[in-house]
C-alpha cells in the first residue's frame, strides 16, 4: 500500500476539506482526490461522504484512521532510527505573529547552534495530533484539559500568562485612555474575526464574555490582521483584543491605539507541550529555558477556568520580547 495514499487520507480527515489537505501536502486537489480514490479502490470501500462543506469519513474510514496512523508513524520511526544527522527542533508556535513566537525567538538567540523549524498548525487539537505523530517536537498552546486526558505519553509546563491589551481607532471614545477596565469595554463591540469553532481561543473569549458581560462578535469574513486594523481605525465603536506580545505592525501610520486593560487584566494561559518520550537533544533545553524564564502570576488577574496546572505566580508577563517574564 503507498504511504502517500495513507498520508492523504489522514490529512483530508484531519483538514475536513480536499483543498486544504492538498495544501498541507504541497499537491493539488485534484492529486488529494486521485490518492483517496486510489485507496477507495485498493481497499473496496468508501472512505469519505462528499459534502458541499467539505468531506467526512464515513463508518469504514473512521474504523481505518487509526490504522493509517500506525502505519505512517511507524514508517518514520523506522526512517529515523536510521538517520544519524541530527534534525532541526520543530515546534508549533501557531501564529508567526504571537506572543508564543517571540518566546521561541528569544530561545533561538539564546541557542543559535540549535538547527530549529517552526510550525503553525492550527491550534491545540492538531498540535497533540502532530505531537503523537511524531511531526512536531513541541508545541505552545492552550490546552483546555490536562494533556495526559488526551494521551498518557504528552505532558505539558506552563511558561506565560499573557495580558490582552484592545486596539481602538484615534475615533473611539477610549482612544486617550491611560489604561480601561473590563466594565469600560461593555458598551462596545469586541470584534475577533477569525475564530475557529471549538478552538481553544473561541473558548477563552467565550468565557471572557461570559465573566465580563462584553460583546465579543466572531464573525468574518477574516481578511486577516490588515485588514482589521484598517476597519478598526475607521470606526468609533470597534475595538479587538491583542496579547501584549502580539507584533503589530502600522499603528501609528492608521492612528491606532493599543490600551491596556486591568483591574482584573485578563491573560491568555501558554503552556509548552510535548511527548514524553521524544529523545530530541533540543527538546531538554528548550524545556529547561521556558521553564526557567516563565513568568509569575500578578494579583490582579483574569484567567480561564480551563487554564490547567498554572501555579501560584506573583508577577505580571509583558510577554516575549518584552519587559518582564521573557528573555
Amino acid at each position: 500500500m503507498n504511504p502517500e495514499f495513507l498520508r492523504a487520507f489522514v490529512a483530508v480527515v484531519e483538514e475536513g476539506q480536499f483543498r486544504h489537505a492538498g495544501d498541507r501536502l504541497g499537491i493539488s486537489q485534484q492529486a488529494v482526490s486521485k490518492r483517496i480514490a486510489a485507496l477507495e479502490d485498493e481497499l473496496g470501500v468508501v472512505l469519505f461522504h462528499r459534502l458541499p462543506t467539505g468531506a467526512e469519513p464515513t463508518a469504514d474510514g473512521r474504523t481505518f484512521l487509526p490504522h493509517a496512523r500506525a502505519v505512517l508513524t511507524a514508517i518514520r520511526h523506522a526512517v529515523a532510527s536510521v538517520r544519524h544527522p541530527a534534525r532541526p527542533l520543530r515546534v508549533d508556535v501557531l501564529d508567526n505573529r504571537v506572543a508564543s513566537a517571540a518566546l521561541l525567538r528569544a530561545f533561538h538567540e539564546a541557542h543559535r547552534e540549535l538547527p530549529l523549524e517552526i510550525a503553525a498548525l492550527r491550534g491545540a487539537d492538531h498540535a497533540v495530533r502532530a505531537l503523537l505523530d511524531g511531526d512536531i517536537d513541541a508545541a505552545f498552546g492552550y490546552p483546555r484539559r490536562p494533556v495526559r486526558e488526551a494521551d498518557a505519553r504528552l505532558t505539558a509546563v506552563p511558561v506565560l500568562l499573557e495580558a490582552l491589551e484592545v486596539v481602538v481607532g484615534e475615533r473611539h471614545p477610549l482612544a486617550e485612555a491611560a489604561a480601561v477596565t473590563p466594565a469600560d469595554l461593555v458598551p462596545y463591540t469586541c470584534w475577533v474575526p477569525g475564530i475557529v469553532d471549538g478552538s481553544e481561543w473561541g473558548a477563552f473569549y467565550a468565557e471572557l464574555a461570559g465573566a465580563f458581560g462584553l460583546t465579543v462578535d466572531p464573525t468574518g469574513p477574516d481578511f486577516g490582521i490588515e485588514a482589521l486594523l484598517d476597519a478598526l481605525a475607521g470606526s468609533p465603536t470597534l475595538l479587538t483584543f491583542v496579547g501584549r506580545g502580539t507584533r503589530l505592525v502600522g499603528l501609528t501610520g492608521r492612528r491606532l491605539r493599543r490600551v491596556p486593560v486591568v483591574s482584573p487584566t485578563p491573560v491568555y494561559p501558554w503552556s509548552l507541550l510535548w511527548h514524553t518520550g521524544n529523545r530530541h537533544p533540543g527538546l531538554r533545553r528548550l524545556v529547561a529555558y521556558v521553564t526557567r524564564h516563565a513568568a509569575d502570576r500578578p494579583a490582579d488577574v483574569w484567567l480561564p477556568t480551563g487554564a490547567p496546572g498554572h501555579r501560584p505566580l506573583t508577577r505580571a508577563a509583558d510577554g516575549p520580547g518584552g519587559t518582564a517574564g521573557t528573555a
